[in-house]
């Protein structure tokens, strides 16, 4: 994970703004100011925990691993998922994945969310421990 990003939020900063969008339905078509600020405090907020699970709430695999792979890169990870390593599921998915392990399950999902739930771990008193979310499936997607 690269570390590189500077950050004009603190910590408790970015863990407020988060909070604001906790099982929100947030439009795709948000500002991009709004937008890259969302981003910018998710940096944070991982950069200050251990490691991430990262759920994914999609209306289809391929949506999903898109999804799942655009968050990594945008959370500064290099990790490439391979989709494909798994038999393919019909219909809505959620996508459960583990940057420490660089592991991941997936299931068919009956619910109605589609987004991102990023929920941050860390066995330090001063680490993030929060899950945040769901974010749009497309909040870092490339330009």
């Amino acid at each position: 994970m690269s570390n590189d990003n500077q950050t004009s939020l603190t910590v408790e900063e970015a863990q407020k703004l988060l909070k604001n969008y906790t099982c929100l339905n947030i439009k795709s078509e948000e500002e991009a100011a709004e937008k890259a600020k969302i981003e910018e405090a998710l940096r944070l907020v991982v950069k200050s925990s251990e490691y991430q699970m990262l759920g994914v709430c999609a209306s289809s695999q391929t949506e999903g691993f898109i999804a799942l792979q655009n968050y990594l890169k945008g959370l500064g990870y290099q990790d490439v998922i391979d989709g494909n390593a798994v038999g393919p599921v019909e219909g809505s998915v959620y996508i459960k994945f583990n940057t420490m392990k660089k592991s991941y399950y997936m299931d068919s999902y009956i619910g109605t969310y589609r987004g991102v739930l990023v929920s941050c771990q860390c066995g330090f008193e001063d680490g993030v421990n929060e899950t945040y979310g769901h974010f749009p499936l497309d909040l870092f997607n490339p330009i």
